[in-house]
């Protein structure tokens, strides 16, 4: 039998902005648990959570972990998650699998904007969350204003359950307006001494224990109409009341911490088993087809992967959430997605990097397992016979992009299985081998990012390797009508080679009129795989050149708008009407037509006004009000056209397209300028014309290195 049934076990998520106290409140957690029996530090860098190499060497956390405490009769998984949006995929996957989070905020502080973007996936998710003012006990913490904070970015659903009797170094005591308590702790922190609310805050006390009665009532008739009569709720009829409205997301209490000093961690973790809902007390999973999965312990088995990691000497270890049943060693599932079948031969409970075997895990709660050879992230497992597919997390578009070499040659195929295994880690890590741009390119979400990705290769994998600026895909076009013509001859000795090809071509848009100064007998649209159209008119009169040589035209027109004349890049949007030419009974074949039709199209491009366009991203920062004069004059350095500025509380939004020539750095450059306050992201919008002179600084440049092909 498991340890706990499913109504025992509550899952928590650790959520925050960069430096908010998560991994020292996870580390408080166990403490008090009395799973560990000393208190690591970030500055000992001897954590449970933050137990890479690579945390410790940076001083934060990258990756989320699973810990768990056991406190009253309850088990609770912690996700303790990074605080940097780098590392945003990390908090989504936690995110997916939590019944709670937990949201810290830093006193010293305030609502920062890293807290904004995680409640934006928060809202999706609909996950019950709970407030925890952390830092009390530095120096400028100012607890009301980061009450107004919350409750101008989280709206009036934020309520206070507790506020500090002092703060700054002096902090120790914090009131309870849920319990109506105050509690007072030794300068160690840990359990606390129970005390009346003193005289000179019993007023402020009342009239927030009103507010919560009336905010935990407005949310149930039944209770609204105990309070009408009553005046007061009883401690019972308030945690009903909080859960009911905890599921529902329409109350958010409010705790107040000092983690560093362990000062009311306890109480938190006595809330969370008391009120905070387990798994089966949330509405039940949907799956993609829209049935219900309830999580009941005797139901049929189902799993579904959030995170994988791998380990050296061990291999991949997959970590899950039971939606429903009981998972054993010993099972057999399949993975919905692929078919395969699945072995459990080992389930783990997860300490950071220790793990602990199981026999069994019950539905509702997470844990790990070794060596699934066919499955990953996203991928749910079931019993055989079943058709389950629970709905995978979405993750947000890269950032950032970059090519990768390795610095070896022959290493290429060991650099490729090792980015293979850093996709499989974490989804929103991508990787793409562009034939257009011939360099693998890495898109992450930042400089902070790729720097993991590049210690993981250089230090797991043993491998050498640079980043480079990536090339531009830019695109290339025309503006005006142009003819031209061009005759290939070629004599050997044996058969020669003979083409002679009349061509006209104009700008292509949809709508546009059919050519009324020649006679059309054919006419072919082709779609392009990197955007735009091409539309061949066949306009020959008089059998002056073979239909069945057409083709060999296309072909070489296309082979050019796949090479364009200025920069080599896609040609696109072109119409091309071959009006005339000649052919020889004996010389004329296919490869003759094609470089004629190549080199027509070539001579025609350059003479049509020809446009290079380049890719542009739309582009939103949010960052404080106060640096919204340097983040703008720095967008605008980068040649952004800024369309609008929008207020998100005390943040402003900047939405800007930006062209993605200009983008190198962008992560790095807004880090420094906002000291990490501000965060971006960015999505493709269009192509749109390079400036005259950049324009002829491209031509330039790639005439220098143009090797013609055909003479």
């Amino acid at each position: 039998m498991p340890e706990f049934d499913t109504s025992h076990v509550k899952n928590i998520v650790l959520l925050g902005h960069a430096g908010t106290g998560k991994t020292t409140l996870a580390e408080c957690m166990l403490f008090e648990a009395e799973l560990i029996n000393r208190r690591g530090t970030i500055a000992d860098k001897n954590t449970t959570g933050d137990y890479h190499e690579l945390e410790q060497e940076r001083g934060n956390s990258i990756f989320s972990k699973l810990l768990h405490t056991k406190w009253r009769g309850y088990k609770i998984n912690i996700l303790d998650t990074p605080g940097y949006d780098d590392f945003v995929g990390e908090v989504i996957s936690a995110l997916r699998v939590a019944d709670t989070g937990v949201m810290l905020l830093n006193a010293e502080m305030g609502v920062e904007v890293g807290a904004d973007i995680i409640w934006d996936y928060t809202e999706q998710f609909q996950t019950p969350m709970i407030f925890a003012v952390n830092k009390l006990d530095e120096d400028n913490a100012d607890f009301e204003k980061t009450i107004r904070e919350a409750k101008t970015h989280f709206g009036s659903k934020v309520v206070v359950v507790q506020f500090p009797n002092q703060t700054g170094a002096g902090f120790h005591e914090i009131i309870d307006v849920l319990r109506m308590t105050m509690y007072k702790f030794k300068d160690g922190g840990g359990k606390p001494e129970k005390l009346p609310i003193p005289e000179e805050q019993k007023a402020r006390a009342d009239a927030l224990h009103k507010e919560l009665i009336e905010a935990i009532a407005s949310n149930d008739e039944s209770l609204m109409e105990k309070y009408f009569e009553k005046g007061e709720l009883d401690e019972d009829e308030m945690k009903a009341g909080m859960k009911s409205a905890m599921i529902n997301h329409d109350f958010f209490p409010l705790f107040c911490l000092s983690a560093e000093r362990n000062m009311g961690s306890g109480r938190l973790m006595g809330f969370i088993d008391n009120v905070c809902p387990s798994a089966n007390e949330m509405p039940a999973q949907k799956t993609i087809n829209g049935k219900e999965l309830p999580c009941k312990a005797d139901g049929p088995p189902c799993i579904f992967i959030y995170k994988t990691i791998s380990e050296p000497h061990v291999g991949e270890l997959s970590f899950f959430k039971v939606y429903s049943g009981t998972i054993k060693v010993g099972m057999d599932l399949q993975n919905e997605s692929t078919g395969a079948s699945e072995k459990i031969n080992q389930l783990f409970l997860v300490e950071g990097n220790k793990r602990t075997a199981v026999h069994e895990l019950v539905a509702g709660d997470i844990g790990a397992t070794l060596k699934l050879r066919n499955t990953h992230v996203n991928n749910t497992l079931h019993t055989k016979g079943q058709q389950v597919e629970l709905p995978p997390i979405e993750f947000p578009s890269p950032n950032m992009t970059v090519a990768i070499e390795s610095m070896k040659k022959g290493e290429e195929e060991k650099l490729s299985q090792a980015l293979h295994q850093l996709r499989e880690e974490d989804p929103t890590f991508l990787v793409e081998v562009s034939p257009e741009l011939k360099q693998t390119l890495i898109h992450c979400q930042g400089d902070m990012h790729l720097a993991v990705a590049k210690w993981k290769i250089e230090h797991q994998h043993k491998l050498s390797v640079k980043f480079i600026k990536p090339k531009i895909a830019y695109r290339e076009t025309i503006r005006k009508m142009a003819d031209a013509n061009y005759r290939h001859k070629k004599q050997s000795g044996g058969a020669g080679q003979f083409a002679e090809v009349y061509m006209r071509i104009e700008p292509w848009y949809e709508g546009m009129p059919e050519p009324t100064d020649l006679n059309v007998r054919g006419r072919d649209t082709h779609d392009l795989a990197w955007g735009g159209k091409l539309v061949f008119y066949n306009c020959i009169v008089g059998g002056a050149i073979d239909a069945r040589f057409l083709p060999s035209i296309l072909k070489g027109v296309m082979e050019k708008m796949q090479n364009g004349p200025l920069t080599g890049s896609y040609a696109r949007d072109i119409r091309v009407c071959v009006y005339d030419g000649k052919m020889h009974t004996v010389d004329s074949n296919d490869i003759s037509f094609k470089i004629a039709g190549l080199q027509a199209f070539r001579h025609a491009f350059q003479q049509a006004d020809p446009q290079i366009l380049e890719p542009v991203y739309q582009v939103e920062v949010l960052c404080p009000e106060d640096l919204t004069g340097a983040v703008m004059g720095d967008l605008q350095s980068r040649r952004a056209v800024v369309e609008g500025i929008d207020s998100e509380g005390h943040f402003q939004k900047i939405i800007a397209k930006v062209p993605l020539a200009e983008m190198e750095g962008y992560s790095s450059s807004i880090r420094s300028i906002t000291q990490g306050r501000a965060k971006f992201k960015m999505e493709f919008k269009d192509y749109e014309a390079v400036p005259y002179d950049l324009q002829q600084k491209l031509i330039d440049d790639y005439s220098k290195t143009e090797k013609e092909e055909y003479a």
